[in-house]
């Protein structure tokens, strides 16, 4: 046989056994993790279509890919809705107590206790004058840290004088009996003084430090708008202050001369959810917008988050707000935006493993959808929508996580739900 011929079979058998062969990877090599390793314990997320299917307000283009619109996702974990009570007055804020017990406000100036099978307890007064019109009121609540040695419970109102209304904050006590508060407060006002009956913002939110996140409005006029965008004043702003209402020590404009000391952020329109995120200790906010535009937005110090320079909503009349921008060097971009809009108002981060898919998700109460919006957060990102309790019918006002990985939710009409296992 011919030199070539062998060599040629011999080329052809070696390529063979390669082939039988198994293929040894280098160690070093980075190794996929299978989909069933046990190393991986999130939930399997299976992603649908946007839950959103209405055409938007705008025709305003998103700054980046899932800023708006993204996959929807669905809870697998089977889970119950009850009705505590539908005897509530118009609620506004929702608390939970070390006991377990709730505290909510009612917009007409009273607070109430509910214990978790829904009793109601008698209204609990002791409340400077409020003006409850229009969006006023008594507003939000928040449970001291230290609740159980100084039985402290935080409010916003919407303070009335002779000067107009203005968004406040006051604290007072909580009798052992939970049947009376004495020795209520006024710590804090956002000034100045308007006589009109709208956008007070008015979420109250502990940090990790002990200092309170307040969020306010616009006040809802054109006269008052621009405030937002200047730092002589309460309105439109994320504040921190102490629990005597100070500015917080490390706020970013304390040392500026004219500057309102307590603010932390500004340029919002109407910041009606506040919370807390369970592993980082980063603060988000729910912020309504006019006619399309509402925000989820991440909230640090000292940044301008745009109203009314930038959004994308646009004013009732159909017209652009401003120069109908929605982008602007200096001022932040919204983490997420729906429109056309949710009305978001409180808000909550599930910090519970009793539903493991909802770990460190939000949940934001719709008004103006009239659902509980359920957000899935990964990097700073919005990665999935879910809407639940849509078939109510009510307006969700507030939230609150209870003591045992339950959701509780107030409505505008009336009712408080438990949500969970």
């Amino acid at each position: 046989m011919k030199k070539s011929k062998i060599l040629l079979l011999l080329i052809l058998l070696s390529i063979f056994l390669m082939a039988c062969s198994p293929v040894i990877e280098d160690p070093k090599d980075d190794d996929p993790i299978d989909e069933e390793d046990p190393i991986d314990n999130e939930p399997e997320i299976v992603y649908f279509d946007p839950v959103e299917t209405n055409q938007p307000n705008t025709d305003f283009k998103p700054a980046f890919e899932g800023q708006t619109r993204i996959s929807g996702i669905k809870t697998t974990t089977p889970y119950t809705v009850t009705i505590l009570t539908e005897q509530l007055s118009e609620p506004w804020g929702i608390d939970v107590l070390p006991n377990g017990d709730l505290v909510i406000t009612e917009k007409d100036g009273s607070l109430r206790v509910v214990k978790p099978d829904g009793t109601l307890s008698a209204a609990i007064k002791g409340f400077p004058p409020i003006n409850s019109s229009g969006q006023g009121g008594l507003l939000d609540v928040t449970v001291s840290p230290t609740f159980e040695s100084d039985r402290l419970l935080y409010f916003t109102l919407s303070l009335k004088s002779s000067k107009g209304s203005v968004t406040a904050v006051g604290k007072g006590r909580l009798s052992e009996d939970q049947t009376s508060l004495t020795d209520f407060k006024v710590i804090y006002e956002a000034t100045p003084y308007f006589n009109g009956v709208g956008h007070y913002g008015s979420r109250i939110v502990f940090d990790n430090e002990g200092f309170l996140f307040v969020s306010t409005g616009d006040r809802q006029s054109l006269q008052t708008r621009n405030n937002a965008q200047t730092l002589d004043n309460g309105h439109g702003k994320v504040l921190r202050i102490t629990t005597d209402g100070k500015p917080a020590p490390s706020n970013p404009f304390i040392n500026q001369a004219g500057a309102h000391q307590q603010i932390y952020s500004y340029g919002h329109r109407n910041v009606q959810g506040l919370a807390i995120h369970p592993v980082t200790g980063d603060l988000w906010a729910s912020e309504m917008g006019p006619q399309g535009g509402d925000e989820l937005n991440l909230i640090e110090s000292s940044k301008n988050y745009g109203w009314p320079i930038i959004g994308y909503g646009e004013e009732y009349s159909g017209l652009p707000v401003g120069e109908g921008l929605t982008q602007k060097e200096g001022m932040e971009q919204p983490v997420y935006y729906w429109d056309p809009v949710i009305a978001p108002a409180g808000m909550t981060f599930y910090s519970s493993s009793v539903i493991p898919e909802w770990q460190n998700n939000v949940f934001i109460g719709g008004l103006r959808s009239r659902h509980i919006i359920r957000l899935m957060i990964k990097n700073d990102r919005v990665i999935g929508e879910e809407r639940l309790l849509e078939n109510e019918g009510q307006r969700f006002r507030d939230l609150a996580m209870g003591n045992n990985g339950e959701v509780y939710a107030v409505t505008d009409e009336g009712r408080l739900y438990r949500i969970g296992k």
